[in-house]
C-alpha cells in the first residue's frame, strides 16, 4: 500500500479551484469544512487533489497555520485509501475528486482529534457520493 502524498495530490489550478467554489457541494464535520466536486479528468495521475487552508483571522502567526496544515495533510495521507478505494470503482474510472479543506476553529488541535475528524469527514464524503451516484 502506497502512503505517499506527493505533488500530484495537491490542487494548484486556479481555474479548477474557481469552478469548485461555483459548482461544488459542501460538507461539514466540526471543525472541518469541505468543498468538493467530482470532475472529468482522465489524464490525472492522482484520483483526488486537495487544498488545505487555515484562516489567518483565527491564527495570526504563520507557524501556527502551517502546523495545522501539516497535521491536516498528514491525516489525509494516512486516510487517503478511503477515497482511493471508492474512486477505483468502474463507474468512476475517468473521474477525479477535487477537495478544498478548511480548518474552522480558533484552538490549536491535537493530532489524534484531527485524525479522527478527517477520517469521519472522508467516510461521510464517500457515503454522500455513493448516495448521489445511485
Amino acid at each position: 500500500m502506497n502512503q505517499t502524498f506527493g505533488k500530484e495530490y495537491k490542487l494548484c489550478s486556479k481555474k479548477t479551484i474557481d469552478a469548485l467554489f461555483q459548482e461544488g457541494q459542501r460538507l461539514n464535520v466540526y471543525p472541518l469544512h469541505l468543498t468538493y466536486q467530482l470532475i472529468d479528468q482522465p489524464n490525472s495521475k492522482a484520483p483526488f487533489q486537495v487544498v488545505t487552508s487555515v484562516p489567518k483571522r483565527q491564527f495570526k502567526r504563520a507557524h501556527d497555520r502551517n502546523y495545522i496544515k501539516r497535521l491536516l495533510r498528514e491525516s489525509l495521507r494516512l486516510n487517503k485509501t478511503i477515497l482511493e478505494d471508492f474512486l477505483a470503482n468502474e463507474n468512476l474510472k475517468n473521474k477525479q475528486l477535487v477537495l478544498f479543506l478548511v480548518y474552522r476553529d480558533n484552538k490549536q488541535p491535537e493530532y489524534q482529534f484531527l485524525f479522527k475528524k478527517v477520517n469521519k469527514l472522508l467516510l461521510t464524503l464517500v457515503a454522500t457520493l455513493e448516495k448521489n451516484e445511485k
